[in-house]
């Protein structure tokens, strides 16, 4: 019996790697989404399109990258499609369901309002906050996920940090 001791292929290191990464890909497509189903539904897709494209993975490289710039051109088709329907596509913010499961009720209550600030951002600085401070990829790498110059990265992220610390300053003083 002779035995292949070389490289993964692409589909198997997809079909090896899918697993692990899943709920990352679930969390990144929630935040797209704002709700369960449709999240559930995004990261399926993701994956299924990464199977049926496995030949255009590079094995060795970072998957999760890859997975989620699957995701994220996905979830701008199911946009532009649903705008050309129906006009819309944006979902209301109190249809989102974004869970917190930390036990600490004061972390909790704070954690759920910087969530809900981070849901009232406008989508490409939510998913750029997602990426770079939930995900932790580095600013280049959340620039080639979502394909926009690294310096577009930083913008959203400055104008996020800035609208949320400001909500939040209103929120502590009460105004």
């Amino acid at each position: 019996m002779i035995r292949w001791f070389g490289k993964k292929t692409a589909e198997a290191e997809i079909r090896e790697g899918i697993s692990p990464l899943y709920p990352r890909l679930w969390r990144f497509c929630l935040m797209q989404t704002g709700r369960r189903d449709r999240a559930d539904d995004l990261a399926q897709m993701a994956c299924l399109r990464a199977l049926e494209k496995h030949h255009s993975y590079q094995p060795g490289t970072h998957l999760d990258r890859w997975l989620f710039r699957i995701a994220h051109r996905l979830w701008l088709n199911e946009l532009r499609a649903t705008a050309v329907r129906t006009g819309g596509g944006l979902v209301a913010l109190e249809e989102t369901e974004i869970p917190d499961q930390r036990a600490d009720t004061e972390t909790n209550i704070f954690a759920r309002q910087v969530f809900s600030r981070i849901g009232e951002l406008p989508e490409s600085q939510r998913v750029t906050v997602l990426l770079v401070y939930v995900e932790g990829f580095s600013y280049k790498e959340a620039a080639e996920i979502l394909n926009v110059p690294i310096g577009t990265v930083m913008s959203r992220l400055a104008a996020a940090r800035k609208r949320i610390s400001g909500v939040m300053r209103e929120t502590e003083t009460g105004t």
